[in-house]
């Protein structure tokens, strides 16, 4: 099997791009990153770029780690660097993360906050990350819609984020993967703006992970407005 991926971010309408995307090469696979600093806080685009480098300057873990215990500790070292970044700037900035890690014939994954993974199996979505905000809580209980989650006015009232004084929970999973697999790592830059089911569209007709990630940004395009966040995604391609 091969892993075929494209990474792309864009500032959007707004003067600052405060998402970060990278990749960390592995004897045996690849470690993706992506991350967005979040707006209403000071310096949103350094704490992007503080996940992406923990990771990327990790020690590459060995061919029997627990990967995702490697990423859950990657992320409370990204906290411990972020609030020694902040004591020496003198400022509160703060981070989603969403990270995806493919080895061999397995991949795992962790997110904190609402930075989203989508895994597609067998044509269809076998999983997407559980959003840590307000708004997923509100869909969780029945009071909106999931496609009503990118409009409600509590979509950015995020519950668990990266730069706290302590690190906060961080959900893993992990799963076999097999030829056709793929994956979407994206800010709500994107997934605001494209339903899950245009996702697996867009797939099923892309034979490579650039055009997958063209088709995907295309739609994005003609539907945001003037001023629109900041747009990042990573495609994922298990050929």
């Amino acid at each position: 099997m091969t892993i075929d991926s494209y990474i792309y971010t864009n500032p959007g309408g707004r003067e600052y791009n405060e998402d970060f995307v990278d990749k960390k090469d592995l004897s045996d696979g690849i470690v993706f990153i992506l991350a967005d600093g979040l707006g209403g806080h000071q310096r949103g685009e350094l704490a992007s770029k503080c996940v992406a480098f923990t990771f990327v300057k990790a020690k590459d873990p060995s061919p029997q780690a627990d990967m995702e215990k490697w990423i859950a500790n990657g992320l409370k070292k990204t906290n411990d660097n972020l609030l020694f970044i902040q004591n020496r700037e003198k400022c509160n900035m703060k981070t989603t993360a969403v990270i995806l890690s493919v080895r061999a014939t397995n991949a795992c994954w962790a997110h904190v906050g609402d930075s989203r993974l989508y895994f597609f199996h067998n044509e269809h979505i076998e999983s997407v990350t559980e959003d840590h905000s307000v708004a997923y809580k509100k869909y969780r209980a029945g009071e909106i819609t999931r496609e009503q989650i990118a409009t409600d006015e509590d979509q950015s009232a995020l519950l668990r984020t990266l730069g706290g004084k302590t690190c906060p929970p961080v959900d893993t999973a992990s799963s076999p993967v097999e030829k056709g697999d793929a994956f979407l790592l994206c800010s709500d830059g994107l997934w605001e703006y494209v339903r899950d089911e245009e996702m697996l569209i867009d797939l099923n007709k892309a034979s490579n992970a650039q055009q997958w990630a063209h088709l995907l940004l295309n739609r994005a395009i003609d539907r945001v407005p003037e001023n629109h966040d900041n747009l990042s995604l990573i495609t994922v391609m298990i050929q």
